[in-house]
This record gives structure tokens, sequence and C-alpha cells, in this order.
């Protein structure tokens, strides 16, 4: 268990709750990356894998946490005052809030007391309804553009009951929908999705089981089978194929290969994209006190990106490869 949460605080807790609730991490708006139009993609928290280089280190964990930017701090201690647990403390030399987690019972009140903005949530529980309303409140957008919402992470099968809810209540009001996963699920969670899903996005991480469990954190026998069935079920999705381009890690002519042929054999899909890994959420992870484990990896060049798109086009000529919104 990890030592930042109280007993009560737990994965299962979670799981247990009523599927018309689902943990948040944030709503964002009028997105061009996500689906097509302009989509509010809603993220959410909690993920079974650990990819090594997750730029959102905070949809990880499944609950709502509290993050601390000490480059924002004054040493005020506002938050400390304010704490009806006692959990918050400074440093001798007041120049850091330190937390108990063993007494913070995460109701965040130091989050809103916090002049400067050094103490984050990251994350809150919301219902259905109310993640609809926020959603349907772009229907405008949606309808000029084409757009619709996607729901993303974390991993959104980690809750598949609240986001079974979601997407049929979006098709009820005729929004297009979409959703990016790695498929690292049972089956059964996703069959509750794809009546109401138009569009799926599937990383495929590296094809070798090995490697990716050594990347990922598990083996990709589950997330292979998924997209199989997917492929092979009644629901007339679209699956768009999204390969995470890390430098050195699965970037190989041999990896890039394997995926063509896997690849060739999809009814439903429509593209392949690569998604050229960066730097984004390094700051984050500070605020989380983790570890980035890629802290030394250089994103690679356009030129690099460019060329891995052109090779993998030619392994599998049946389908358009879409790098940064363009194809090649």
């Amino acid at each position: 268990m990890d030592a930042r949460y109280n007993t009560a605080y737990l994965w299962g807790d979670l799981m247990n709750q009523d599927a018309a609730v689902g943990s948040v991490l944030r709503i964002e708006r009028a997105s061009i990356h996500d689906g097509q139009g302009l989509r509010t993609v809603l993220f959410l928290k909690g993920c079974p894998l650990r990819c090594r280089w997750c730029s959102t280190p905070e949809s990880q964990r499944p609950n709502p946490e509290k993050g601390y930017a000490i480059d924002r701090c004054t040493g005020c201690g506002t938050c400390v005052g304010s704490c009806p647990e006692g959990a918050l403390s400074m440093t001798d030399n007041g120049l850091k809030v330190l937390t108990d987690f063993s007494k913070c019972n995460h109701c965040f009140i130091c989050v809103s007391k916090c002049l400067f903005g050094a103490i984050k949530e990251y994350g809150s529980f919301m219902s259905v309804p109310e993640v609809v309303q926020e959603i349907s409140k772009d229907e405008i957008f949606f309808f000029h553009s084409s757009g619709g919402v996607t729901i993303s992470g974390g991993e959104p099968l980690s809750q598949p009951d609240f986001v079974s809810e979601v997407l049929r209540e979006c098709r009820a009001l005729g929004i297009h929908t979409a959703m990016e996963t790695s498929l690292f699920a049972p089956f059964g969670s996703i069959k509750k999705i794809l009546p109401w899903l138009n569009v799926l996005y599937v990383d495929i991480k590296h094809m070798d089981g090995k490697l990716h469990k050594q990347l990922a954190g598990a083996d990709n026998s589950q997330i292979l089978e998924n997209i199989q069935k997917i492929d092979q079920s009644e629901y007339p999705v679209e699956i768009i194929v999204r390969i995470p381009m890390i430098p050195g890690a699965n970037d190989s002519d041999a990896n890039l290969s394997l995926v063509a042929e896997f690849c060739k054999s999809l009814k439903k899909l429509k593209e392949i994209e690569l998604l050229p890994y960066h730097r984004l959420g390094t700051d984050t992870y500070k605020n989380l006190a983790m570890d980035y484990p890629l802290k030394d990896l250089v994103p690679p060049s356009q030129d690099r990106i460019l060329e891995r798109a052109s090779f993998l086009s030619q392994q599998n000529p049946c389908f358009p490869v879409r790098v940064g919104g363009g194809f090649v």
C-alpha cells in the first residue's frame, strides 16, 4: 500500500462506489488532439499500469490526492493552522510544509486556504449527471466542428460502470463519443462500454510481452487479445492504434514491423498514430514526491519521428499513419 494513504483511502473503496459516481481528474475543453473536431476530454483517475514515460502521474492513483509545489510556498503557515486533523507542520527552518498522511483525511481544506497555490488538489468525485451536464455545455462546439467527448485517464476501464453511464447519456444527447485506453482490463468491462462508443484509441506500447512488462508494469497479452476481440465484435466502433514513440525503448524497426503486421488483420482499424515522447508532467512528479524514471531521456527530433512514421507506413501501406495531426 502507498504510504501516502490511510486504510480508508484505497483503490477498493473507489471500485465499490456506486456506478453513478466516478473519480475525475479534470475536464478539458476545446481539445484538438483527442479525436475529430473540438473535443471535451474527461480525464479520470486510476490506472493499473505504470508506464515509465507517463506524463500524467496525478492520474495514476485512483482517488483525489494532494500535491505540494514547494517553489510556490512562502512558508506562511496558513495551511498548517487550517488542518482540522493536525496533519500539517512546518520544517524547523520554516521553508517547507510536511504532511503526516497517517492523519490526513483528504478533506482538502488546506488547498482552499493556501494563498499561493502551493498545495494542489488533483481530482474530485463527480456524479454521472454532473459530468454529463459539464460535457453538454459544449454541444454547440461539437455541432459546428463535428466534435464530441473523449474519455481519457488514467485508465477509463478502471471505472467501467461509471464510464458506460456517461457515454450512454452522451449518446442519448447525440454527442459523438471516443475513449483513450490501454485496454488492460477484463473484456467484461470493455463490453459495458462498446455499445456507446464511436471511436476507440488504444496504445500498443510494445509487441514483446516481457519488454512491455518492463516498460509498463504488465505484459501485453490481455491488451492484444482485447484488441482482436473488439475487432471481431458486433459493435461498429472505429479503432485507432496509437504508438507512444519512446527513443531506445520501442522505436526499433523490429518492433514497428511487428505492430504493422498485427494491425494488418484488424478490420475496424482506421489509422495508426505516432505519439512522440515528451517531458510534460515532470513538475507534477515533483509535486507528488514521485521519481520520474526517464529524467535523462531526450525527446526525439521531428526528423526522427517522420522517418519512423514513413518506415511504419511502408510496412503496412493499408492504413494511414498520422503524426502530430498529419499523415505520411
